[in-house]
């Protein structure tokens, strides 16, 4: 199990309102010109950027693009190399110990104590951040509220439900009021209903207390509703802005064929260059669709199935990176030797 609470003692500052640290000022995430490699294996090529603090933002990109290795250094799990990175304001390399006291971590897979209560769980991860008893108990009793998990106190953490466990564990994650959620494929497993109530409960509490939240997903259609999303791939950002800047960049309509044959297939790719095909499917975006309708005519009737709609979020990721979301499924390359190499991330 990766732990996030190393260098925390007793006497870590007591956060007493509810609303997030303001010690510090400035974004939330500040990384310049950060590179890292592992042997002669290049992670990260140079990533920049900024996030203001009180963002959703969203960190898209394949299996090995890097994102496992940028948040690791976030979390301080791996040493700095080369560029600067701030998370809070805090530089990661001088202020480690203050850098995870304002971070909070939702993992992918399940990291509850099972044989503790609800409130245990909670107690137990507002000691190690060093929060007095009546703060522990102020605090669980806020965060429990908002998640919906008040008259569950004394529940043993095993007989929970899937879901409702993914709801304690975000409620541990803001217990001692991080200023960054960090949340890691956070609804992977759960039914659309869960996934909803798990919004939902996020939404509510950066409403609350201005809490920044960055995602990693496979669930792209989640990142749609982020401020920011950043695209990253071969260890470099491709691409960084709203959601709707980034659709606004493809411009036009999508217009997909599935199942087209190999004769018309190379005929469309020597026509529309520009186009993205993989196997049998062939994408692109145009201003006007009806020329690309117009040019293939009654060959039309060849494709199995057509569509023409807006650029979703999932086309600008399949366009820069030439592959989709859903086709990711390989494991993160990294040395077997590394010792830390946040496996806790996928």
């Amino acid at each position: 199990m990766l732990w996030l609470h190393l260098g925390i003692t007793d006497h870590a500052p007591k956060l007493t309102k509810m609303t997030s640290n303001p010690v510090q000022s400035g974004p939330v995430i500040s990384a310049q010109d950060v590179r890292f490699t592992y042997g002669d294996i290049p992670a990260l090529q140079g990533v920049s950027l900024e996030v203001p603090r009180g963002t959703f933002f969203a960190l898209l990109g394949p299996n090995g693009a890097g994102k496992s290795t940028l948040v690791s250094l976030l979390c301080t799990l791996l040493p700095m190399q080369t560029g600067q990175l701030r998370v809070a304001g805090l530089d990661v390399r001088r202020s480690s110990a203050q850098v995870r006291r304002a971070l909070g971590l939702v993992f992918q897979e399940p990291s509850l104590d099972e044989r503790l209560t609800v409130l245990e769980n909670l107690d137990f991860h507002g000691q190690i951040y060093g929060l007095s008893a009546r703060e522990r108990r102020e605090r669980a009793a806020q965060v429990l509220g908002v998640v919906e998990l008040s008259g569950w106190d004394n529940a043993t953490a095993r007989i929970l439900s899937r879901g409702m466990k993914r709801r304690l564990e975000i409620a541990r994650g803001v217990m001692h009021r991080p200023e960054l959620l960090i949340l890691d494929e956070p609804t992977t497993g759960l039914d659309v209903q869960s996934r909803h109530a798990v919004w939902a409960y996020l939404s509510a509490l950066r409403r609350e207390s201005g809490l920044s939240l960055l995602l990693t997903t496979h669930q792209i259609e989640e990142a749609e509703d982020a401020d920011l999303v950043a695209i990253i791939d071969q260890g470099q950002v491709l691409a960084f802005g709203a959601p709707a800047e980034l659709r606004a960049q493809l411009g036009g309509m999508l217009v997909s064929l599935r199942g087209v044959p190999d004769d018309l297939l190379g005929e469309l790719g020597a026509r529309f260059p520009e186009a993205v095909i993989q196997g049998s499917t062939f994408r692109l975006n145009v201003a006007e669709p009806a020329v690309v309708l117009a040019w293939l005519g009654s060959r039309l009737s060849h494709v199995e199935a057509f569509s023409v709609q807006p650029a979703s979020l999932e086309d600008v990721f399949l366009k820069l990176t030439g592959r989709a979301m859903r086709e990711e499924r390989a494991a993160v390359l990294t040395p077997a030797s590394s010792a830390v190499d946040g496996r806790g991330f996928r």
